[in-house]
């Protein structure tokens, strides 16, 4: 059936904002979008009015964990039946939100593109990587658990996974791609939200992470490289991997490096923001805020001096909590857009890292979303106002009017 939106004003996710714009979708894609007065006749479509059209957004690093707090080893006390069940709930949150896209960066995104994929619960597209791979003692460990607990809860929960030494990383890389991982998710520098390590010493060899990168691309996946630290950061771009995430001491070589190589930034901003605020009332231990404490001012830093660089920018949020009532919570996702705002980017600019730059995370198998274009895949929403203007708007999932994914309307 055709479908069409006449709005106000057209985000088209790359170039320039078009006002009293029309947007056609026929057979889920996008058969035109442009100015009204060029439009082709629709007569009997079913047709929409709203004061903004732009691209479905993705996050581009995000976590089905399904924890209602920020004690990350809950995972090992909570049964996984009642973590799926909530996050079941955040895939939904997160499509009425406006994200008809996520790229997971591990949790239980596997199973859950599954089960949307095959229609039985509504939720975004979902790229998931399956466990995070993770160094012995590195900041996908459970410090707090003896390492046997560890080993146990990772190959039953698949949550997480240990591997030193280059034959049992390729070993782990093809363990994920057993469970159809659409991505790859390491853990190149210590973290925050982890006990021991320090977010800025690298964590797998050299050697290790070129044969991960190299194992993933056999199958055309790539991999995300959780990095803070600038030694994780160079090794991961030599590496080859196709994003950093979060970047927090990222320097002028490491942006440089960045433009050079294609390498996107995942900067995640929302998640230093908000823990920062409520990190101790929500359970993040002393220890970890101290950490954050001391990287937040250094990854504000960094993505601003990003963007001056022309590195590319592609929205997340680290967002890992169930429930949008929650301040981690899904459907929160669009806050991150202000926040990179108020580090230095355009309100065009911010929405171009959740639109047409983010599909750039997951390489080759990308479709054509992210664009309102002929031929693009009709991934759509509407706004109640001009998010230009006002890019809080996108924070708010009341301001989302209408959401198409794959041209079936899933929201107004």
């Amino acid at each position: 059936m055709t479908q069409r939106i006449d709005a106000d004003i057209l985000i088209p996710g790359r170039g320039a904002p078009v006002g009293e714009a029309t947007v056609v979708l026929d057979d889920g894609v996008v058969t035109y979008a442009g100015p009204r007065g060029d439009a082709p006749e629709t007569p009997g479509a079913e047709t929409t009015t709203a004061a903004a059209v732009m691209p479905g957004m993705w996050d581009c690093h995000g976590h089905f964990l399904g924890l209602r707090n920020a004690d990350i080893a809950a995972i090992a006390r909570e049964p996984i039946g009642v973590r799926a069940a909530r996050a079941a709930r955040d895939a939904e949150h997160a499509l009425l939100a406006g994200f008809t896209s996520v790229r997971e960066a591990g949790g239980l995104g596997v199973d859950l593109a599954r089960v949307i994929d095959e229609g039985t619960i509504p939720g975004p597209t979902i790229y998931a990587p399956g466990a995070i791979l993770s160094t012995t003692g590195g900041h996908g460990d459970l410090h707090d658990l003896p390492l046997d607990w560890v080993h146990d809860f990772g190959r039953r929960d698949g949550t997480l996974r240990l591997a030193d030494g280059v034959d049992e990383c390729v070993k782990a890389v093809r363990e994920q791609l057993r469970r159809n991982a659409k991505v790859i998710k390491i853990c190149a520098s210590g973290g925050v939200l982890s006990e021991v390590d320090d977010p800025v010493h690298q964590q797998f060899t050299d050697q290790e992470l070129r044969a991960m990168v190299e194992v993933a691309g056999m199958a055309d996946r790539v991999v995300m490289a959780h990095c803070h630290g600038k030694p994780g950061i160079m090794a991961a771009i030599e590496a080859g991997c196709r994003s950093i995430e979060h970047g927090t001491f990222l320097d002028e070589e490491a942006c440089d490096a960045m433009v050079e190589t294609g390498t996107v930034l995942v900067p995640t901003r929302f998640i230093i923001h908000v823990l920062m605020a409520v990190g101790r009332d929500q359970g993040v231990p002393p220890s970890q805020m101290r950490k954050l404490e001391a990287t937040a001012e250094a990854h504000a830093s960094a993505v601003s001096m990003a963007h001056e660089r022309g590195v590319t920018i592609a929205l997340g949020t680290d967002i890992f909590m169930s429930g949008p009532a929650l301040p981690v919570g899904w459907g929160r996702n669009g806050r991150e857009l202000e926040l990179l705002v108020d580090l230095g980017l355009t309100p065009l600019e911010a929405i171009e890292t959740a639109t047409a730059n983010a599909p750039l995370t997951v390489g080759a198998q990308a479709p054509h979303v992210g664009v309102l274009e002929a031929g693009a895949v009709a991934d759509v929403l509407t706004v109640a106002g001009d998010p230009l203007r006002d890019i809080t708007l996108l924070g708010d999932p009341e301001n989302v009017t209408g959401v198409w994914k794959a041209g079936v309307p899933v929201k107004g």
